[in-house]
């Protein structure tokens, strides 16, 4: 029984570097898996908008597994993946979306629901693994990190618009959109009128 407890705790992180490392080793193997499930979600979209904002995320993602191999470089450690268990699930919800009959554009926005899902696992991990960095006064790895952090919130808000454009494109949805603004204006005109 001490062998168990002595084999775990060696796997286990000792240090704020250690928690550091196998963050890392977590989201390498994320993007790595995304790397392989984004061509298949392009080819799945229906919409010509989404397959290049989903092209264009397939390349970024390239560049930030690149970008994490230096990280690991920078750190002295090996450029190692640990199976990411919280990506495998959100691919396979997203597999879900893919494989759904739906019309369009509803067929698009379950894929770009699924691909904001990433999207948001994504910006918690490099938002981490990035204050994480920062506490070990590692400034160069922290703007490596930095750097992935932006790009995924960039990409969250383009499928973000994405959306908006596909339902934009929807009868009678532009003047619903009109509606709703105006009501909001008016909302907010009478909430000032009461403060006043």
């Amino acid at each position: 029984m001490a062998q168990k407890t002595q084999s775990r705790s060696q796997k286990e992180p000792q240090s704020l570097e250690g928690v550091l490392y196998k963050e890392l080793q977590d989201i390498y193997d994320a993007e790595k898996q995304l790397v392989k499930a984004l061509p298949k979600m392009v080819k799945a979209a229906s919409s010509e908008e989404l397959q290049e904002a989903l092209e264009e995320h397939l390349r970024v993602t390239e560049g930030q597994v690149e970008r994490l191999e230096q990280v690991f470089e920078r750190l002295g450690r090996p450029a190692k993946a640990n199976t990411c268990e919280g990506m495998k699930g959100l691919i396979a919800e997203g597999k879900e979306a893919m494989e759904q009959k739906a019309s369009e554009p509803f067929g698009d926005i379950a894929i770009i629901a699924a691909a904001q899902k990433v999207e948001h696992y994504e910006i918690a991990s490099y938002g981490t693994a990035r204050a994480l960095a920062e506490m070990t006064d590692d400034a160069d790895v922290a703007d490596l990190l930095q750097q992935s952090l932006d790009e995924e919130k960039e990409a969250d808000e383009k499928l973000t618009e994405v959306t908006q454009n596909l339902l934009s494109d929807l009868p009678g949805q532009e003047e619903e959109m009109e509606e709703e603004e105006e009501e909001s204006e008016m909302n907010t005109m009478r909430t000032r009128r009461r403060a006043s």
